[in-house]
Parts: C-alpha cells; sequence; structure tokens
C-alpha cells in the first residue's frame, strides 16, 4: 500500500487494492492494480502496454490511431479522476499514462523484437528524464491532461528514435 497526501498536505489516502476497486476511473488509471507494483510501477504501466501496442500493430493504421486517441480522452478522464481522489496530481501508482504511451509506440514501430526492445528503452527514458518539452508539460499542465500528455510526447520522441534506429538499419 502507498499513501499519498491531499491537496493540503494533511490527510492520507491509502492506494491499495480498496482504491483500485472503489471506482472504475481507479481500476483504469491504475491499470487494474499494476501501479501498486512497489518497485517502478512506470516500468510495470509501460510492460503492460507493449502486448496491448503488439495487438495495435495488427489493426490498419487508422483503426490503430482511433483507438490510441479514444483511448487517450478516455486515460485523461480516468488519471484526472483518480488524481483527484487520491488529492495528488501524479500519484507514482497511475500508470495508465505509460502503459497508453507504450502500446502506442509499439502500434507504429516497424516490426521486431529488436524495435520492442529499443521502443520500451526509449520511452522509459525520455519518460523518467523528461528533456524538453515532456518536462515542461509535466510542470505546467495540469489535470488528466498533463498527466496523459507528458507521456504522449515521450512516446513521440521514443518513436523518433526507434524509426532512426531502423532507418539505419539498426531494429
Amino acid at each position: 500500500m502507498t499513501t499519498a497526501p491531499d491537496e493540503g498536505g494533511a490527510a492520507l489516502v491509502p492506494i491499495d487494492i480498496a482504491f483500485v476497486a472503489a471506482h472504475p476511473a481507479h481500476m483504469l488509471a491504475l491499470v487494474g492494480g499494476a501501479g501498486l507494483f512497489p518497485y517502478g510501477p512506470g516500468t510495470v504501466g509501460a510492460l503492460f502496454g507493449i502486448p496491448l501496442g503488439l495487438l495495435l500493430a495488427t489493426f490498419p493504421v487508422a483503426v490503430a490511431a482511433a483507438i490510441l486517441i479514444a483511448t487517450f480522452l478516455i486515460g485523461v478522464w480516468a488519471c484526472r479522476t483518480a488524481a483527484s481522489h487520491a488529492g495528488v496530481h501524479d500519484h507514482q501508482a497511475i500508470v495508465f499514462d505509460e502503459t497508453w504511451a507504450m502500446a502506442a509506440v509499439i502500434a507504429f514501430a516497424p516490426a521486431g523484437g529488436w524495435a520492442v526492445v529499443a521502443g520500451f528503452l526509449a520511452f522509459r527514458l525520455f519518460d523518467i528524464a523528461k528533456p524538453w518539452p515532456i518536462g515542461l508539460i509535466d510542470r505546467q499542465v495540469d489535470d488528466g491532461l498533463g498527466i496523459m500528455l507528458d507521456d504522449a510526447v515521450a512516446a513521440l520522441f521514443a518513436l523518433a528514435v526507434v524509426a532512426g534506429l531502423w532507418r539505419l538499419g539498426f531494429v
């Protein structure tokens, strides 16, 4: 179980399996409880995105893009709701953004195991390091949109790295 201070910093809200089960948005935002993993929950969330991305890669590009747009909007709602109920902007247990972003990277990356590995490593690097403009978005954009948008931009950066590696013949 993890806890998060509310906006005033006084009360603690337990972020546990009961929190996950308390609301559908919590279930989505914490990816069914994957965000409760005590070590590297963002990495765990990203790992959950790999099979989803592999599935999306089997669809026509327009269909995969439409699914990703729809799930981005659902993610904004779920992350906003879970963060509000937890009393903290972007609690580490909220990992839908990492799951979604990793799925997006894999859905549009070239096929192959090395592309998946490179996409995963590049996404986690950009998500953790938060270079400009990812860090700016993380600090300046509030609510569920901010939670989702910084990871969406990190996914675009990761996809650019994978595309460059593919173009050079490395993946």
